[in-house]
């Protein structure tokens, strides 16, 4: 490390080292852009801009750029439950099916990867702590191998651009069979669409209001919303992807609507920019209160962040990687629990917290160091049936690594890796 801080007490020079191995991805075609963001101690230490928003118009990525965050959406989603939870209105251990009808009485398939028709009755109901730690036995299609997989893309349309209402898309849902019985194991799956249409359900106003009224406003999070409207177009970012033919980036951005989508999927909708999320994950940094408003109880934020994985649970991979090596999952947050094992994946103190994006978004609130990373790409991974077993086809390797690398560069400008 040099002698030169920059603000924040890193390292000028560690810090210096970011942009230029960001521009090194772009320059090599992996992604088409970056927007990074480094707060600590009250301010911000770094912000980058590299490379295009728009690679065929030339338009560059601005601090204001607008992304899909994909599945960064779910923590905002669970504040939302943790919020009537707090109110009295519903509690972990409550089954969804008080709300849900849609959901009660399921099934569960016999061997995760059989036939739809070999089943068996759940043991129990899904309950909200089921749905917070995505142990519900519900499923994504690009989570799951087999006849369910097809049926979740049959059944319920693609991940993302629902083409039904949430009544509609929730009664499809409970007519498919879960993976595995509720609380067994971790299972990637529409938990967080089904707990913000629960949200809605139990708060009288709908999802998109809810979280609108109470979270997204009051914190001046203006630019966050499940649509980008006409005037703000301009700042999207292209959603790209490495085209296997021609081994170039290819635009694969999904088409814009006239207005907010009647689904507003709590599992990973919005759009938002590296400003609006620095809002709330300070928030929740600073146990639940921003700017002298109280969004939770500290110790909500707490419950939020601490690992609810039994060690059984943390052994079975996720997305094909051993992901829980040294994290823990809380409700609706991953937290580190073990440091030195992480650290293959990337960086991050003990009770540092966040959750990533199926675009490559990501973002990190470590408490120990007073310290929030955002970190904004636009790759598009495949989400369809199956997806998750061939994940690392259709990527660059140096895509893929330059999240480690943002990670390992900010902790070690702070004299840490």
């Amino acid at each position: 490390m040099d002698g030169h801080q920059a603000p924040g007490g890193f390292s000028s020079e560690g810090l210096g080292a970011i942009p230029g191995s960001l521009q090194a991805v772009v320059d090599a075609g992996d992604l088409s852009g970056f927007v990074t963001l480094v707060w600590r101690k009250g301010e911000i230490a770094q912000l980058n801009t590299v490379g295009w928003r728009d690679v065929e118009a030339g338009l560059p990525m601005t601090r204001d750029t607008l992304f899909r965050i994909a599945s960064m959406t779910k923590p905002i989603t669970s504040v939302a439950a943790l919020m009537l939870m707090e109110e009295g209105k519903l509690s972990l251990d409550d089954p969804i099916d008080k709300w849900l009808p849609e959901l009660a009485g399921m099934r569960v398939l016999t061997s995760p990867t059989g036939p739809l028709d070999d089943t068996y009755p759940a043991p129990r109901p899904i309950t909200v702590d089921d749905l917070m730690t995505h142990r519900s036995g519900l499923a994504y299609g690009f989570t799951s191998v087999g006849p369910i997989a097809q049926a979740h893309e049959e059944v319920l349309g693609p991940p993302l651009g629902v083409p039904y209402t949430p009544d509609e898309w929730l009664k499809r849902l409970g007519s498919l069979p879960l993976s595995y019985p509720p609380g067994e194991r971790f299972h990637y799956s529409h938990a967080t669409e089904v707990l913000g249409f629960l949200v809605g359900r139990v708060a009288g106003t709908g999802y998109r209001e809810f979280i609108m009224e109470r979270i997204l406003t009051p914190l001046g999070m203006a630019d966050t919303d499940f649509w980008c409207p006409p005037e703000k177009r301009s700042r999207m970012a292209k959603l790209y992807r490495i085209n296997p033919e021609t081994d170039r980036l290819q635009d694969v951005s999904f088409p814009h609507g006239d207005a907010a989508p009647e689904f507003c999927a709590g599992g990973g909708g919005l759009i938002s920019t590296a400003d609006d999320y620095l809002k709330f994950a300070r928030m929740l940094l600073n146990k639940g209160e921003l700017d002298g408003v109280r969004y939770l109880k500290p110790e909500t934020v707490e419950l939020m962040a601490a690992n609810r994985l039994t060690d059984a649970q943390r052994q079975i991979p996720f997305m094909g990687i051993p992901f829980w090596l040294g994290q823990g999952f809380g409700l609706g947050l991953s937290t580190i629990v073990d440091p030195e094992k992480q650290a293959w994946m990337g960086a991050g103190s003990k009770g540092a917290f966040g959750w990533p994006g199926a675009f490559g978004t990501w973002w990190q609130a470590d408490p120990e160091e007073d310290m929030i990373l955002i970190y904004l790409i636009q790759n598009s991974m495949p989400l369809g049936p199956e997806a998750a077993a061939q994940l690392a086809t259709g990527q660059r390797m140096g895509g893929r690594a330059a999240l480690p690398v943002f990670q390992k560069l900010v902790y070690g400008a702070l004299g840490k890796a």
